[in-house]
């Protein structure tokens, strides 16, 4: 099963770049022989529009745009569940079981994610209460797509 990240904005070249390509990197090595290859990522361009509800259902669109129509959608929210990594490992394998072309994560720009996004999702995840950053919060579930993949290989990086 194919898995795509798509986020509203680019990292910086440096430290936030590169944190994020190693974790990718390393649930993209492990994901082939869990069927839960290959991944991608993709940045969009934050909208221009001058108020933030017209941003938010642009980047929408935008983001909706690039999922292929055979992805379980998961958008990332701050009024989304909170999971558990084994939980959130179980949502993998329980897509990929059930003969999903794909997964698509989708997060927003700095104003959210507009609404359609949020309703054609099939979860909506937090990553938590805090407010984090958007490059911060690609690279925490980066490696939480990483940790889910040693769970179900029953590699021993997680350890809870």
């Amino acid at each position: 099963m194919r898995l795509l990240i798509a986020a509203v904005g680019k990292l910086k070249q440096g430290p936030e770049r590169e944190l994020c390509a190693h974790y990718l990197a390393r649930a993209e090595a492990l994901g082939r022989s869990l069927s839960l290859s290959p991944l991608a990522a993709v940045e969009l361009a934050e909208a221009k529009a001058a108020e933030a509800n017209a941003r938010r259902v642009a980047e929408a669109e935008t983001l909706l745009a690039k999922v292929p129509s055979n992805h379980t959608l998961i958008s990332l929210d701050p009024a989304g569940e909170m999971l558990p990594s084994e939980d959130f490992a179980g949502i993998l394998a329980k897509t990929r079981d059930e003969g999903a072309g794909g997964l698509a994560f989708l997060i927003g720009g700095a104003d959210g994610l507009g609404q359609a996004a949020l309703e054609k999702a099939n979860l909506s995840l937090s990553l938590g209460p805090m407010t984090l950053p958007h490059g911060l919060a690609r690279i925490v579930l980066a490696e939480q797509i990483y940790r889910a993949m040693t769970i179900l290989a029953g590699h021993p990086y997680h350890r809870a």
